[in-house]
């Protein structure tokens, strides 16, 4: 038996025999073209290679992978993304020397033999031999082009990659018969050109255009004499000879492609002489990839676009289908992004939360009546490093985005929307003390009851003492009053409220169904803030819910053609009436003039909109609308960890942070800045009588929130199933003040009133200080 060296491998002998033996097969390949009996008789030696004549016919050339541009709404590009950085050019747009350097170091005679260079095979069979080892190869460009068609068919299966590079005679004969086929149907140019498009030339640049710009900052046909030997060499150890990690190598290694190109007569030795004295000539870009490269802050909507693709099946029956389209990329895809109003929402987040601070923001602003999502940012920036993160806090956790967060009292227009669209008018008043149980029963959907214990009734209390009715709709939702609409829910009933929010798009952020139970009203449900500015985007286009999308169009290159795809379209429905969207507005009008928003207030441009803050002050909100653009804006732990109490954001110090203090001026200023040149539109309002005409309480309210503009939310604890906080007290700053100090609100919980999950309840209520008339 012939021994093997002492290192395991195979001795010069051996290795010899073995390469005499691919090479025999590559002649009875040769023979099998031309006498298919003979190739069939001759590779099925031990079943380790199928029949010549069995291996399909055909072999398709890939679609090779290329970056994906992501652009915003005006055609100016986000980000750039791919699984492999390539951008696919013609021949005429390579340089002339670097279509000589590639051949005179691959495959010298690639202009004089067929697919299979025999006389290659028998010059590298001899020099092998004569060196011990494998010292040179055989492939030509055609076969080489073939291996790389395989590799880039396994695309990034680990598995697939080895099976398209594994050492077997089964492969060596597919890849011998694919590369005859191919010689016949693409010809020397054609190939040529699909091998420089395919090929890898380290530093994650595949293909030779990427690696120009890459090594040289500059497209691939202004690549000089020196430049091409340099990525010329690189090609067979991207690694060993990488000019930017060990300059030293790389040199060396062009200088062999020079002197091989002289030796060819591409170039006379003078010059290849004079171009190895001169310096490699570096002039590299940074790799650029991923949704962390995003311009104005969009990484996330840039995740957004991607899990879009990864998820709809508009773009594949199948994940995988999908995975594929997205891992090939060459795709151009125009987005809803406003760069505006982008930039005008990243402001204003600097502008009032640091991204070291104890808590975090996210806003979204959408469009009415089209379902486009202009903008989105948060203050923890995209990235890996310290105070960042790559959870999209706007958005469902199936696209990216958390757990949600309880949207406090900014659920309350919806249950106002349920019972409007009912027939319940605005003026419709209730008792609203300022504590009281959870009324029951309570109608829930599909015939079932919820029942407060008796024993142990559940309780809820408004944030102050001076909140309390008899009120309507008009001064219950400009005070936020909690008593009111949990009086209003039960009488209702639920499943209206949770149908009106389905039509409006409203779902938990974790994709569990929403909760039965009357404590919804308060916005125990996680949500998240794109959820709830395209639900608020239904009361500004009048009762017409249409679904969040994010692509205007795709165009795919392929080669040197570029196509269309099909993308997602937004779904339109009316949700509600005119008539209940006009109420809702007017309504929410008079949150952000009177009540509890007055801080988000635009100035001479009508808005409407509504505070939220939960339980035990986990989270704040502002979600509110104009008839051109509608917005969220969330402020809390993304671990549902720090309560806003005794907290510092953005370098000023809170007691206790209310949905109109924090949340409103960043939705403010975000909307100001997005709206600016924006037509001035109004709403279409209805008219609700003043709740107190006559009954000796007049209008008159504090100032400001918690002392200036009173949007506070008490506690009812820390409920299990996430019960809400009691109203909003307003220290008023103007004549007798009503609201003053913030109470404790107490509740009992009964045995059976555990409802979902959440950190307690959520509400947001608000006390008028100020003069009684």
């Amino acid at each position: 038996m012939p021994k093997k060296r002492s290192g395991g491998g195979l001795s010069p002998m051996q290795q010899a025999a073995k390469f005499l033996g691919v090479s025999v097969l590559a002649g009875a390949v040769m023979a099998g073209i031309a006498l298919p009996a003979a190739g069939a008789l001759g590779l099925a030696a031990k079943g380790s290679v199928k029949g010549f004549d069995e291996i399909p016919a055909n072999l398709k050339s890939p679609q090779l992978s290329q970056r994906t541009t992501i652009l915003d709404s005006q055609g100016q590009q986000i980000a750039t993304v791919y699984s492999r950085d390539r951008t696919v050019v013609d021949l005429k747009d390579i340089s002339p020397y670097m279509q000589k350097a590639i051949v005179a170091i691959e495959d010298a005679r690639f202009y004089k033999h067929g697919a299979i260079d025999l006389k290659g095979v028998l010059r590298a069979l001899n020099k092998n031999a004569q060196e011990g080892g494998v010292a040179q190869g055989a492939s030509t460009l055609t076969q080489q082009l073939v291996k790389n068609y395989f590799i880039e068919e396994a695309g990034d299966d680990p598995t697939k990659v080895a099976e398209a590079t594994q050492q077997t005679l089964g492969r060596k004969v597919k890849e011998l018969k694919y590369a005859i086929q191919i010689e016949e149907k693409l010809g020397k140019k054609k190939i040529l050109e699909n091998y420089l498009n395919i090929t890898f030339f380290g530093e994650q640049a595949y293909g030779v255009e990427a690696a120009s710009q890459r090594y040289f900052s500059k497209h691939a046909r202004d690549l000089d004499l020196q430049e091409s030997a340099l990525l010329a060499g690189i090609v067979q150890s991207p690694s060993r000879y990488d000019p930017v990690n060990d300059e030293a190598e790389a040199t060396k290694r062009r200088n062999v492609v020079l002197q091989r190109m002289a030796e060819l007569g591409d170039i006379s030795q003078e010059e290849a002489a004079a171009a190895e004295q001169k310096p490699l000539g570096l002039h590299p870009s940074q790799p650029k990839n991923g949704c962390i490269t995003a311009v104005r802050g969009a990484g996330f909507f840039c995740d957004y676009v991607r899990d879009v693709v990864l998820n709809d099946p508009v773009f594949g029956t199948t994940k995988a289908a999908r995975a594929k389209l997205w891992n090939k990329g060459g795709l151009t895809i125009r987005t809803t992004l406003d760069p505006k109003a982008q930039e005008s929402v990243q402001a204003s987040v600097r502008n009032h939360v640091y991204k070291s601070d104890p808590v975090a923001t996210a806003a979204t602003i959408v469009e009415p009546g089209t379902g486009k999502i202009l903008a989105m940012g948060q203050s923890r920036p995209y990235g890996f490093g310290t105070n960042e993160t790559q959870i999209n806090l706007s958005v469902n956790s199936d696209m990216g985005g958390g757990a949600g967060y309880q949207g406090g009292s900014t659920f309350k227009p919806i249950v106002a929307a349920a019972a409007v669209e009912g027939g319940k008018p605005p003026t419709q008043k209730y008792p609203s003390p300022y504590e009281m149980p959870y009324p029951s029963p309570v109608q829930e959907c599909d015939g079932k009851v919820w029942r407060n214990d008796p024993h142990n009734p559940a309780k809820l209390t408004n944030e102050n003492e001076s909140e309390h009715g008899p009120m309507g709709m008009k001064e219950a939702t400009a005070k936020s009053v909690n008593t009111y609409y949990v009086q209003l829910i039960s009488d209702i009933g639920i499943c209206p409220v949770t149908q009106m929010a389905k039509k409006m798009g409203v779902q938990r952020a974790d994709g569990r169904a929403m909760d039965q139970a009357p404590s919804i009203a308060l916005g125990t449900q996680e949500v998240s803030p794109l959820t709830m500015a395209n639900a608020y985007a239904t009361f500004a286009a009048r009762g017409m819910y249409c679904t969040p999308i994010a692509i205007e169009s795709i165009t795919q290159r392929t080669g040197t053609e570029e196509k269309s795809l099909e993308v997602p379209k937004s779904t339109c429905s009316r949700a509600m009436s005119e008539k209940t969207a006009d109420t809702v507005s007017t309504l929410l009008k008079g949150v952000v003039e009177d009540g509890t928003g007055q801080e988000a207030g635009l100035g001479d441009r009508p808005s409407a909109g509504k505070t939220g803050t939960t339980d035990e002050r986990y989270a704040a909100w502002f979600v509110g609308y104009t008839p051109n653009m509608a917005g969220a804006v969330w402020v809390g732990d993304p671990q549902h960890k720090r309560k806003m109490i005794d907290i510092t954001i953005h370098g000023v110090t809170h007691d206790k942070v209310f949905g109109g203090e924090v949340p409103g001026p960043i939705w403010r200023d975000m909307m100001a800045g997005a709206l600016e040149g924006k037509p001035v539109e109004d709403f279409n309002l209805v008219d609700i009588p003043d709740d107190n005409k006559g009954d000796g309480r007049g209008k008159g309210h504090g100032g400001t929130d918690g002392g200036k503009n009173g949007d506070s939310t008490g506690g009812i604890g820390g409920l299990i199933g996430g019960l809400t906080d009691g109203g909003t007290a307003d220290g008023g700053t103007t004549g007798d003040t009503t609201g003053g100090a913030f109470p404790t609100p107490t509740f009992s919980l009964p045995g059976n009133f555990i409802q979902g999950q959440g950190n307690g309840g959520n509400g947001n209520g608000n006390g008028f200080g100020g003069q009684r008339g």
